[in-house]
C-alpha cells in the first residue's frame, strides 16, 4: 500500500509540473526547430558600410550612444530610449526624448539582421536609421553641422584614426541642417555644395559608427531555446527546458491553431514584414498610416542605399530597388516586432496601444476592423485556457 501511495504521488507531480516528453508530429518538430537561436545564422557584413565591423568604430559608436551630448540641449542620447538594462527599449507607450514622439521605441536586439528600420521601414540600413534620431526635433533635435563640430572637438582624433581627415570646418556655421529650424536650413543653403557635401559625410560616418556598436546587440538564447534543443537532439529535458502543459499547448496554438508563426517566425521570431492587424490608433497623437507614408521618405533619405554615401557597389541595394511603393497592405501596415524578450517590456504594439500580453492576444483573437485599409487578420475561436496558454508559451521567449 505505501508503495501505490508513492508511485500515486510521484504521478500527480508529474502531471502538476508537466514532466514527460511533449508529443509533437515531425511537421512540428521541424516548425519549432527553425525558431531555436541556435539557427540563427552568423551575421552578414554590411557592404554599404565599410567600418560595420570595425573595433574601432563599434568603441567610438558605443560612446556617441550613450552620450547626452549627442542633442541640442544636452539631454537625450540613443540610450534614453534604448535603455541598456531595459533590452536596449524604455517601457512607455510612446518613446519621449526632448518631445513627446508618436511611435513605441524597439528593442535593438538582432537589430542589424533587419532590412528596413522603425516601425514603418522609412530608412534602409542600420547606419541610416541611427541618424534619423538625431535631427528630429522629437528625439534630439540636433543638427548635422553642430554635431561635425562637436565630434571634432570631443572626439577628433579617434574619428579620424578610423575614417580620416575631417573636412576643415573653420567656415561652417555652427548650426546647420536642411531638416532643421527656418535659420538652420537657411545656414545650410548659405553653404557650398563641397561644404554641404563634407558635413554629410561626416554625418554619415556618425550614423556608420553608431551601426557598428549596435550590431554588437544580439538575442540571448531562452527556455524555449534549450526546449526546442532537447526536443530536437531527443534530449530529456531538464531544469527550466521542461516545459509544462500549458506552455505545451501555447506552443502547439503558437504554430498550428493560431497561426501566429506565420508573422512571427524564424529564430527572431519576426518575418521583418509589415502587416495591418487592425490596431487602433491612439487618440491626441498625429496621424499614423504606417508604411504607406514611409515608401517616399526612405526614397528621399539622401543617406538611402543609393546615395553618394554608400561604401560598396549598388548590388546591395536590392530591398530598395525592388520595394514595393504602392499597395493597399501598406495602409496603417506596421513591421512585425520580434518576440523575444516580449513578455518583459510591455506596453505593445507601434503606439503602445496594449498594455499586456492577454490584451494583444484578445485582440487577434477578435480581429477588429481596420480604421483604414484592410486588416490581414481574421477571428479565432480561442477559448479562455487558449489565450492563457498562448501567453505562457510567449514567456519562455523571455529570460
Amino acid at each position: 500500500m505505501k508503495r501505490f501511495f508513492c508511485f500515486l504521488a510521484l504521478t500527480v507531480a508529474a502531471i502538476l509540473a508537466g514532466c514527460g516528453k511533449p508529443d509533437f508530429s515531425d511537421a512540428e518538430k521541424k516548425t519549432i526547430a527553425s525558431l531555436a537561436l541556435n539557427t540563427l545564422p552568423a551575421l552578414k557584413p554590411d557592404t554599404t558600410n565599410r567600418f560595420a565591423d570595425e573595433p574601432a568604430a563599434a568603441a567610438l559608436g558605443s560612446t556617441l550612444f550613450f552620450d547626452v551630448g549627442m542633442s541640442r540641449d544636452g539631454t537625450v542620447s540613443c540610450s534614453t530610449c534604448h535603455k541598456i538594462d531595459r533590452q536596449f527599449q524604455d517601457d512607455l507607450p510612446q518613446a519621449v526624448g526632448v518631445g513627446h514622439t508618436n511611435r513605441r521605441t524597439m528593442p535593438l536586439a538582432g537589430v542589424a539582421r533587419d532590412p528596413w528600420f522603425f516601425w514603418d521601414g522609412r530608412r534602409d540600413s542600420l547606419w541610416a536609421q541611427a541618424l534619423t534620431p538625431l535631427e528630429n526635433p522629437l528625439e534630439q533635435a540636433g543638427n548635422r553641422a553642430a554635431y561635425a563640430h562637436y565630434v571634432k572637438a570631443r572626439f577628433g582624433e579617434r574619428y579620424e584614426r578610423i575614417f580620416g581627415p575631417l573636412p576643415d570646418l573653420s567656415s561652417i556655421p555652427p548650426n546647420a541642417s536642411p531638416l532643421g529650424s527656418d535659420a538652420e536650413k537657411t545656414a545650410w543653403n548659405a553653404m557650398s555644395d563641397a561644404q554641404r557635401d563634407a558635413i554629410n559625410g561626416v554625418y554619415a560616418n556618425i550614423g556608420k559608427a553608431i551601426a557598428a556598436f549596435e550590431r554588437s546587440i544580439e538575442p540571448a538564447p531562452t527556455r524555449f531555446d534549450r526546449f526546442a534543443l532537447d526536443l530536437a537532439t531527443g534530449a530529456e529535458p531538464k531544469g527550466d527546458a521542461v516545459f509544462s502543459r500549458e506552455e505545451i499547448l501555447g506552443l502547439k496554438l503558437f504554430i498550428g491553431k493560431a497561426n501566429c508563426v506565420t508573422c512571427h517566425n524564424g529564430p527572431r521570431f519576426t518575418d521583418n514584414g509589415f502587416h495591418n492587424t487592425g490596431v487602433s490608433p491612439v487618440a491626441d497623437l498625429q496621424q499614423d498610416r504606417g508604411r504607406v507614408d514611409a515608401v517616399a521618405q526612405v526614397e528621399a533619405d539622401p543617406f538611402n542605399c543609393f546615395g553618394a554615401y554608400r561604401d560598396g557597389e549598388a548590388s546591395a541595394c536590392g530591398e530598395l530597388r525592388f520595394m514595393v511603393k504602392d499597395a493597399s497592405e501598406l495602409v496603417r501596415a506596421y513591421k512585425t516586432p520580434s518576440l523575444r524578450g516580449a513578455a518583459t517590456r510591455p506596453p505593445y504594439m507601434h503606439a503602445g496601444q496594449f498594455s499586456s500580453l492577454d490584451e494583444v492576444v484578445a485582440h487577434y483573437a477578435k480581429a477588429g476592423p481596420s480604421v483604414e485599409g484592410t486588416s490581414e487578420i481574421h477571428p479565432l475561436e480561442l477559448s479562455y485556457r487558449e489565450r492563457a496558454a498562448l501567453v505562457a508559451f510567449l514567456k519562455t521567449l523571455s529570460e
